[in-house]
């Protein structure tokens, strides 16, 4: 039985070490826009790769502050350039940040007696305007730029509404806390609310081009193989096909 003993361990971390690597999974920090496009993105790179994947969904800032912290991320798919850059700075990641899409906004509202308009925004019909937090949130500080340039900001700004992210946001939009609001354009595109309420595309020339970022994220000592072919997949005619379904460019 004693020898009998050590071959059996052997056996059991042989089995236990393999069923661990089955299990691991590729983990991504996924801004709130992205949230939906992300579903059909891994669902194709899993199709293709074999590589299970599990997201952390929340504001670009928020996400920033978490790797920063350690937090057990693989690869960041950013809302913008500025916070993958931050963290490639600071030496948390593989390499420079690459932009792997172009974000829209749009005005969504879910009233049906809401028409999404600059000019409703001012009247009485609009007590709360849903709008991402502009330090945490590219889509909130998007909306914040057309606002201002629009000489409406400090005419509405008591009716302003902020969410953590995108998608706090969208829920105030959806529950009708907010008569409408702000943001992108990939989530009235999405399945799950394609349909719900009326919504318009904000001009491009009103607000700086919301260029979003990926980055791979350094750990120590480790190659992460999977975390790079997800990278590469980003920049895939699959992944682009899909990102400009979701109204991306």
């Amino acid at each position: 039985m004693k020898k009998l003993l050590p071959l059996f361990l052997a056996v059991f971390f042989v089995i236990f070490s393999c069923k661990e690597k089955e299990t691991k999974k590729l983990n991504i920090a996924v801004a709130a826009n992205m949230q939906f496009a992300m579903k059909d993105l891994i669902k194709k790179f899993t199709e293709i790769s074999g590589i299970q994947c599990e997201t952390n969904v929340g504001s670009s800032g928020k996400l920033t502050a978490q790797i920063q912290q350690n937090a057990p991320v693989d690869i960041f798919i950013s809302a913008d350039m500025k916070y993958p850059e931050e963290l490639y700075k600071a030496g948390f990641t593989i390499k420079k940040p690459e932009i792997y899409a172009y974000g829209k906004l749009v005005m969504w509202s879910i009233n049906k007696d809401v028409k999404p308009s600059f000019d409703i925004l001012t009247t009485d019909k609009i007590k709360h305007i849903a709008v991402a937090n502009p330090k945490l949130a590219p889509y909130g500080k998007a909306t914040v730029e057309v606002l201002e340039k629009m000489k409406l900001y400090d005419v509405i700004k008591n009716k302003l509404v902020f969410g953590e992210s995108i998608s706090q946001t969208n829920q105030f939009i959806i529950s009708r806390a907010a008569e409408i609001g702000f943001t992108a354009k990939s989530v009235v595109l999405s399945p799950e609310m394609k349909g719900k309420g009326s919504w318009i595309d904000v001009n491009e020339s009103d607000y700086s081009p919301i260029a979003q970022g990926v980055v791979v994220i350094k750990h120590k000592n480790a190659e992460n193989a999977d975390a790079q072919k997800f990278y590469d997949f980003l920049f895939s005619p699959d992944a682009n096909k899909i990102m400009v379904n979701y109204g991306y460019k």
